[in-house]
């Protein structure tokens, strides 16, 4: 079924992300989580393409040149924890976060797809990441994202969805990342996607301010017309989900857009210049204040994608965003690190002035690491100055939600290439934010009713509470 058929919403309100995957059979899920964590939000910023962890927040100043790069390591706020130089901002607010630099997601393509899959579900690619490589597209009978997951299980009063996700979904058609959606959880559960701009980062295509198609702003005070529109799209699937499913649907639409809320906290504008000006300029900067806005109107999973800069994909040999198969110092020097280091430390800062960083668990993570060794074949070997993927080891930030800052989880071994000391996979790094939110009920069932874990392996990383 093609994507393109369901463009007549252009954010997925009424939770189609799923359905154009393949229709899931939907599964009950066995009541809500008994307790609650200290984090009732969670923001997971992920930073797609696959970030270098030895050039960032595991850096190896002792290690031979070929691997170690011309980066340096500099002091920060937390004594346990050293930074990249590119990262003063970041390394001011050290005091707040865990740093895990033994996390070992290896996959058995070493790729993106299976990358996403495992760090978004904590659940290991199974063959056919292989046999399909990048035509692997996310199937119903998938394990459920992390954000659907936790969303599912929340108790809150608010029309807005229970988890949203900006500025993009990625990556481009057809070759949509597994792992980011409901999946067999249920579409019901499928995140709200939000449309961002490069060129006009302010703007944000959020379902009560943009509806493409033929449905008009004043459609929207008719909820018969609303409903007839949906209807008639509905009418495009192969075929549809069961009715229950697709009321609920129409239900979260209507109420989404005419609800006050939504257009209040997707409203940028509001927000003093002082405070964007903190944050920065670019799309991602703005996603993360909207993220902030978002955690204040209680959505409990919002998750911010990096979104690419296409004019720089030629001169890092990739799409613009992490995957630094070329020039990878002088794009994390010129572009990555400046902008990921203004906008999330203002971020964190901003939680922690505004009393929200305890209930607010923030997770930086990414598909992969980078190769420790400088020099990729597809951009001419070690003169190209690239890193290649690496799933082998990667790092991964928390912070607020209950964790304690200031301290460092695990360790690599002495050239960044795998764990040694502590060492943790993805799985556990899910069960750490399931446990931050108090997320126990992990059990569902399926159609037939027979019970199921949403993921049994891992255990969280008690230790950093």
């Amino acid at each position: 079924m093609s994507i393109d058929r369901r463009s007549f919403l252009v954010a997925s309100a009424a939770g189609y992300a799923g359905l154009q995957l393949g229709r899931p059979t939907p599964v009950v899920a066995d009541g809500v989580a008994s307790a609650s964590g200290n984090a009732k939000s969670v923001i997971l910023f992920f930073l797609c393409g696959g970030a270098s962890h030895v050039d960032t927040w595991d850096m190896k100043p002792d290690a031979p040149s070929e691997y170690r790069g011309p980066f340096s390591p500099i002091a920060t706020s937390s004594p346990e924890i050293r930074l990249c130089e590119h990262l003063p901002l970041v390394s001011k607010q050290a005091h707040h976060l865990a740093v895990v630099n033994s996390v070992g997601g290896t996959v058995n393509t070493n790729d993106h797809h299976a990358g996403y899959y495992y760090n978004l579900t904590g659940h290991v690619p199974d063959e056919t990441f292989k046999s399909q490589g990048n035509d692997r597209r996310p199937y119903r009978d998938d394990w459920p994202f992390m954000g659907s997951v936790v969303s599912s299980r929340a108790k809150r009063q608010t029309t807005l969805p229970s988890a949203i996700t900006l500025p993009h979904m990625p990556s481009r058609k057809p070759y949509t990342r597994p792992g980011q959606f409901a999946a067999k959880l249920g579409v019901e559960f499928d995140p709200l996607y939000v449309e961002g701009s490069v060129d006009d980062p302010m703007v944000f295509q959020a379902p009560s301010l943009m509806v493409s198609g033929d449905v008009t702003r004043e459609q929207f005070l008719s909820r018969q017309e609303l409903f007839k529109t949906l209807d008639q799209a509905r009418s495009q699937f192969e075929s549809s989900p069961d009715v229950r499913i697709w009321k609920q649907h129409q239900e979260r639409t209507m109420n989404l857009l005419l609800a006050s809320e939504t257009t209040t906290a997707f409203d940028l504008e509001q927000e003093p210049q002082s405070v964007r000006d903190r944050y920065g300029t670019s799309v991602n900067a703005m996603s993360l204040l909207l993220a902030r806005r978002l955690v204040q109107a209680e959505i409990p999973f919002v998750t911010v994608f990096w979104k690419e800069n296409e004019k720089i994909k030629d001169k890092c040999k990739s799409a613009g965003g992490w995957d630094t198969h070329g020039n990878n110092f002088g794009c994390l020097k010129e572009h990555l690190l400046p902008e990921f280091d203004q906008a999330f430390s203002a971020l964190v800062e901003d939680l922690a002035q505004r009393g929200m960083l305890d209930e607010t668990l923030l997770l930086v993570t990414s598909e992969m690491g980078r190769q420790p060794k400088i020099g990729d074949r597809r951009s001419g070997g070690v003169s190209g100055a690239g890193r290649d993927h690496w799933t082998h080891c990667q790092s991964v930030l928390f912070a607020g939600g209950g964790i304690q800052g200031g301290q460092t989880y695990g360790a690599s071994d002495r050239f960044g290439e795998y764990p040694s000391d502590h060492p943790v996979t993805p799985a556990d790094i899910t069960k750490t934010v399931y446990h931050a939110t108090g997320t126990r009920d992990l059990i569902a069932r399926d159609s037939q009713g027979r019970p199921y874990s949403l993921l049994d392996s891992g255990h969280p990383l008690t230790a950093l509470f």
